[in-house]
């Protein structure tokens, strides 16, 4: 049987997205809704020992948080109008959240999706928008985020501070945007969650490859927006794709130290991951229409469904990274074309495609440029200019795993440079 604070714990990770999301419709404020959620919870580890587990945790953790907002509106109330109102309007809809907890109701969809649009709200930064929805819809603390991504605490705080600012000065609304402006606000929820889940999954700084509570927290949102908007493919193919990525996190790093992905060893994959993954894909592009997501999607499928690295089906992959382009014209995805380019039609092909991008100089402090071109001149034994490619990528590279990958590939190469010296070739 769950004790007290087992049951709490398990409360605030499953539903606290839902209820803050309930509150902060009711309050109309942030700060106001997570006061008074943190005091239900308070509460709870005070009562729930004494009188017992109740039969809905969740439910009484919302009436909880409810009535807290009824008490800050009676100890903050003045003559103004506006606060009358909210405590009006925050009474009434307790009686009614009252009457639909004793119905068992615990569904609050419509409160989730308002607030992961406003999290999400184009008038906030990138920023702002990844803070404030880790936030509310993670409920990961200011301190867990700012850890996460290597800041001070003060700094993600400020972050939280503007971004909540931000949408009561702009006034903002608590809302899910009208049916013509939905889906470039949904571009912008669904880059959100994966700009998340990306910085869990190859850490652009620090000591650790992949950072496992980004990465779950980001599957765990890209989740609920499946749940919230079913039918939308790009949900699906967002959250297949990180599926089908973090299927290989056991994989990537033996000992400290990175292994690629043609290296791994693919029975430390996770499975069960792969095939949810896979399933959500076929799902995906039988919704329609294709979109990015989609498409990425299917390219992880490709590289989940190889026995081996060498039946990859590198064609496939080439072709799709080539029908992605038509959606995002950038100089990274051209990268990732021309390495499929070198892996299936051949190196020479590939290289020219990968030098075809260096003019523009966009790539020139992107290491993962230099370390594409490394690895095809390694490939081609061209060891002297693969050499100094790698050289290019270490001085570029930001994560000290993956330096300490390429510093292992640069020694590799240079070995083979002096021992084809020695014997005079």
């Amino acid at each position: 049987m769950l004790d007290a604070k087992t049951a709490v714990e398990s409360v605030f990770r499953e539903e606290g997205g839902r209820i803050i999301a309930t509150l902060i419709r009711i309050s109309g404020s942030f700060d106001r809704a997570e006061e008074a959620l943190q005091e239900a919870f308070a509460s709870a580890l005070i009562a729930w020992p004494a009188k017992g587990i109740p039969q809905n945790p969740g439910a009484w953790i919302t009436a909880a948080a409810h009535r807290k907002l009824i008490d800050q509106s009676r100890r903050e109330r003045t003559k103004r109008e506006k606060q009358d109102s909210l405590l009006h309007a925050t009474e009434a809809a307790v009686a009614q959240d009252d009457f639909d907890l004793e119905e068992g109701s615990m569904h609050f969809p419509d409160d989730r999706l308002r607030l992961i649009f406003t999290c999400c709200h184009p008038a906030l930064n990138r920023e702002g928008q990844v803070a404030l929805t880790l936030r509310t819809l993670g409920g990961l603390s200011t301190t867990e985020i700012a850890k996460a991504f290597l800041l001070p605490e003060p700094t993600l705080a400020q972050r939280l501070v503007r971004a909540k600012r931000k949408i009561q000065e702009a006034r903002i609304p608590y809302d899910v945007p009208p049916a013509h402006r939905l889906a470039e606000r949904l571009t912008s929820v669904q880059a959100v969650v994966y700009l998340i889940f990306n910085e869990g999954y190859s850490a652009a700084t620090g000591d650790r490859l992949v950072r496992r509570d980004l990465c779950r927290e980001a599957i765990r949102l890209g989740r609920v927006l499946c749940e919230l908007l079913p039918r939308e493919a790009e949900n699906i193919g967002l959250l297949a794709l990180m599926l089908l990525h973090d299927s290989r996190r056991d994989a990537r790093v033996s000992n400290g130290q990175l292994v690629t992905l043609e290296e791994q060893d693919r029975s430390l994959w996770d499975h069960g991951e792969i095939s949810e993954g896979l399933a959500l894909v076929d799902r995906a592009l039988t919704l329609g229409p294709v979109g990015p997501y989609q498409l990425q999607a299917a390219i992880g499928a490709l590289h989940s469904g190889a026995k081996t690295a060498r039946e990859t089906d590198w064609p496939q992959i080439a072709a799709l990274y080539e029908k992605l382009l038509e959606f995002n014209a950038s100089s990274v995805i051209a990268l990732n074309r021309a390495v499929a380019i070198a892996m299936s039609v051949g190196l020479q092909e590939g290289l020219q495609a990968i030098d075809a991008l260096g003019p523009s100089g966009e790539l020139e402090k992107y290491y993962l440029f230099h370390a594409a071109r490394a690895d095809v001149l390694f490939r081609m034994d061209r060891l002297d200019e693969a050499a100094a490619a790698y050289r290019n990528a270490l001085a570029l590279a930001g994560n000290r795993i993956e330096q300490d990958f390429l510093t292992r590939r640069l020694a590799s190469v240079e070995d083979k440079l002096r021992e084809r010296h020695a014997h005079g070739s």
